[in-house]
């Protein structure tokens, strides 16, 4: 919200400067986020008056011109504007002058006694742009015939205004307005309130067009006039003019203008039709499919369509029997709009609901004022108010005669009463309060109340939408109060330092790990596209969680993993010449819990669980002199998980997952107690979404469950072996379809007492025919290492033990010793 001093204190005059107002506004909620003069600082420049302006005899361009500027002798300045005349009174920069840089952070340009073509000139004529009022330079800024000369120019046209620049938050609807502003102001200064003055316009015609609202949701108040007779081509006054350019409008046309005035000033958006260009009555309704509409910035648009969510949506339109002709709530239609030749006008006013227009502009790619002040919600006591101020305005500027008003008050929302205890007031500001010092506060603010003890029971005004919870009156107590006022008392707590738990690895550890096995940590949303969530989970519509609301199109599910963000962040690192990527992620997956279910018994709960992931892509090393390089796979990866996880054993079993290659993907378990759980997944990008990723290498992806990996346990000391541990090798001899793991469960199944580790080492695969293995047996070599704490091992025990081992994977595995 943009406004200047000057017309605030129009309707309210606190005994404050300009800062002092900014900082009482701020400290009541209203943060003015800019504060500024109305142009930027120079000094000499007074209201000057042209006497003479001759042709300059060496320049066809340039006038020499006599000019009194109230020094007591007359000044001759050179001056190329083409309407520099005698007789007119235009701004006048003496020597010594200094005027605004002509670019930001340029030095200011000081005016010095010069020759131009050979005439000596003492001064500049300025045009409006050299003084910041705007980008016209082709002229010298011409002044009314009653400027007093020798007058400085920043007191004559209140160059020293201050303009407010007030960042509202979305609950303020109220203060989207010039008198709301000064309510405000008023609540919290204390100084009176004055409402503009304007004489009700008096209806002089009996035309009236009728008009139809055919939906309630739509609109809540529906009031229209006709008035013949206007002068379309009329000048706006200049002080209108003046205050919608404080307020960041430019001057368009009398009745543009005058509409837009009362829309900053009351906060009631309203529009103009051209009469005769609207084909019989008027309806408002929702618009029908198919139905487009030219919009006043020359946008045509769809009225019926998809939103942000992909969900069709129909806008709200003002229609006559041809079609719709205004965007309700947002902007006009370029078919009826006002024009130099309209004669006849319908001006509307109406309470749209907000929920009618939230969202609908922001389809069209584009917001207007008018849809900013609707779907936060206008005042609907205010409308016929609203136009009968236009309408006065305009008989005043324009001229005609105006029709009766046709108000129609169909869907007002009810200002329902809100309780407010003084006990939980105290408790949520932090400060004593009297019920004294509350009442003054709501009688500040105009809000009807009724005391009962310590409970205050508030009807909130008409215009007071944010109004609905004890919470919004606590905040309004809090904010006329003064938040500078509210002391800075940090809370009092004794603390004492919390242990560490021993049986639960901290997560940072983790991440801390993951960082020196080169990995680096991503943080990703946790939306995704609908596309990448079925890709990679494998996931059917009914089982992919919507977002209601979605930011963008490609963050319109919840994802179910950390794969989607990891792979997009894998893509933006190669499109920027990255070749060697290692990233891992820390966050929630969301899934359908199935034991919570709606009445249609469809899933309705939420599983939210904790994961780690991440991906390996391009080298298995940096590279470097020492090794060749080769391409990073599913054992370096694991390797690299086996690190991180340490003292956490884990095993990897084969199994297929949809987003991964069907021979190099793994799940991922590990033994807590005497049950074995799937803890989650390792394995290389399935080469369908390599190409549709369009990687030239398949990365290495894990994701683990963030719960299960922290658990460790309590440590179990051991005392130190006096003896020593022996080591026996083992070389087995199996089919190739065997996996070493299988064999390892073997032998540890078999529950050896003296058995510490059992380590592969080795493994090997015969060439055709040149070995006394099958061309599909394969050798895997086992180290065996053993201890007894009590005693040095003896021959037999250790034969005994090996045998086992043997005998043990001879049975299970169909193995033999090599």
């Amino acid at each position: 919200m943009q406004f200047s001093e000057s017309w605030l204190r129009q309707y309210v005059n606190p005994a404050l400067d300009s800062d002092a107002l900014g900082h009482a506004m701020t400290m009541a909620g209203l943060e003015v986020e800019e504060q500024h003069s109305v142009v930027p600082a120079f000094t000499k420049i007074v209201v000057a008056q042209i006497l003479s302006a001759e042709q300059h005899p060496d320049a066809d361009r340039l006038r020499v011109c006599k000019v009194d500027a109230g020094t007591g002798q007359e000044l001759q300045i050179v001056c190329g504007a083409p309407n520099a005349r005698a007789g007119i009174k235009i701004p006048c920069a003496l020597v010594g002058a200094e005027l605004p840089p002509a670019e930001a952070g340029g030095k200011p340009f000081m005016i010095k006694v010069g020759k131009l073509r050979g005439v000596e000139s003492q001064g500049m004529l300025c045009s409006g742009r050299e003084l910041g009022l705007g980008d016209d330079h082709e002229g010298i800024l011409e002044l009314p015939a009653d400027a007093p000369i020798g007058e400085d120019i920043r007191k004559y046209l209140d160059l020293d205004d201050q303009v407010f620049v007030i960042k509202l938050t979305p609950n303020k609807a109220d203060c989207l307005s010039l008198m709301g502003m000064a309510r405000e102001v008023s609540a919290i200064t204390g100084a009176p309130l004055c409402a503009p003055k304007w004489n009700a316009p008096v209806v002089s015609i009996g035309d009236k067009r009728k008009v139809t609202v055919e939906s309630k949701e739509l609109c809540g108040r529906f009031a229209g006039r006709v008035i013949r007779g206007v002068n379309p081509q009329a000048k706006t006054p200049d002080w209108i003019v003046q205050r919608l350019s404080r307020a960041g409008q430019r001057s368009i046309s009398a009745l543009v203008d005058l509409s837009n005035y009362v829309m900053l000033e009351m906060g009631q958006p309203t529009h103009v039709f051209d009469i005769d260009k609207l084909e019989g009555d008027i309806t408002v309704r929702w618009a029908k499919a198919g139905e487009t509409l030219e919009l006043l910035n020359g946008q045509t648009v769809t009225l019926v369509g998809p939103d942000s969510a992909g969900k069709l949506q129909e806008a709200g339109v003002v229609a006559d029997q041809k079609g719709p002709v205004a965007l309700a709530g947002i902007m006009g239609g370029n078919h009826c709009a006002v024009s130099d030749d309209t004669k006849n006008i319908y001006v509307e006013a109406a309470y749209w609901l907000p929920s009618a227009i939230q969202g609908r502009a922001r389809r069209f790619n584009f917001s207007t004022d008018a849809a900013h002040r609707f779907e936060r919600g206008v005042d609907p006591q205010n409308t016929v108010y609203c136009l009968e101020y236009l309408s006065s305005l305009i008989l005043e500027v324009c001229g005609g005669q105006v029709g009766p008003v046709d108000d129609q008050v169909l869907n007002v929302p009810e200002r329902k009463p809100v309780k407010m205890r003084l006990a939980r007031a105290e408790k949520v500001i932090g400060i004593p309060l009297t019920k004294e010092v509350v009442a003054d506060v709501f009688h500040r603010l105009g809000f009807e109340f009724k005391q009962e003890g310590d409970v205050f029971e508030v009807t909130p005004p008409s215009y007071r939408f944010d109004i609905e919870i004890e919470e919004d009156l606590i905040e309004e107590v809090a904010r006329m109060y003064g938040f500078e006022n509210i002391p800075d008392q940090p809370p009092i707590a004794s603390l004492k330092m919390s242990a560490k738990a021993e049986a639960k690895r901290g997560i940072h550890l983790l991440r801390q790990r993951l960082a020196l096995q080169g990995y680096q940590e991503a943080v990703n949303f946790g939306f995704t596209d609908f596309e990448s969530e079925q890709r990679l989970a494998g996931a059917q519509e009914e089982d992919v969680i919507q977002v209601l609301n979605p930011i963008a199109n490609q963050y319109g599910v919840m994802r179910s993993n950390l794969w989607g963000g990891l792979l997009s962040n894998l893509k933006s690192n190669l499109n920027r010449g990255a070749g060697r990527v290692r990233l891992f992620e820390t966050g929630r997956v969301f899934k359908r819990d199935s034991k919570v279910q709606e009445a249609s018994g469809k899933v309705a709960g939420f599983h939210q669980p904790q994961k780690i992931g991440g991906l390996a892509y391009g080298s298995s090393v940096p590279e470097q002199w020492a090794s060749m390089t080769r391409a990073v796979d599913f054992f370096d990866v694991k390797g690299d998980l086996e690190r991180v996880l340490d003292p956490l054993h884990f095993v990897t079993e084969s199994a297929q997952h949809p987003a991964l290659h069907p021979g190099r993907s793994a799940k991922v378990l590990i033994n807590i107690g005497k049950n074995t759980i799937e803890v989650g997944w390792i394995g290389e990008l399935h080469p369908g979404l390599q190409q549709a990723y369009e990687l030239p290498q398949a990365p290495v992806l894990f994701e683990l469950d963030l719960e299960s990996i922290r658990e460790l346990g309590l440590p179990v000391p051991e005392e130190l072996s006096k003896f020593p541990a022996v080591q026996r090798d083992l070389a087995l001899v199996v089919k190739q379809s065997v996996s070493a793991q299988s064999l390892l469960d073997a032998m540890t199944s078999t529950k050896q007492n003296f058995v510490r580790s059992i380590e592969l080492f080795d493994e090997f695969k015969p060439k055709a025919g040149s070995s006394s293995m099958a061309d599909d047996e394969k050798s895997l070599a086992f180290r065996v290492t053993l201890l007894n704490p009590q005693e040095t091992l003896q021959d037999p025990q250790i034969d005994a033990v090996m045998a086992a081992l043997l005998g043990a994977v001879e049975k299970k595995c169909t193995a033999r010793l090599r």
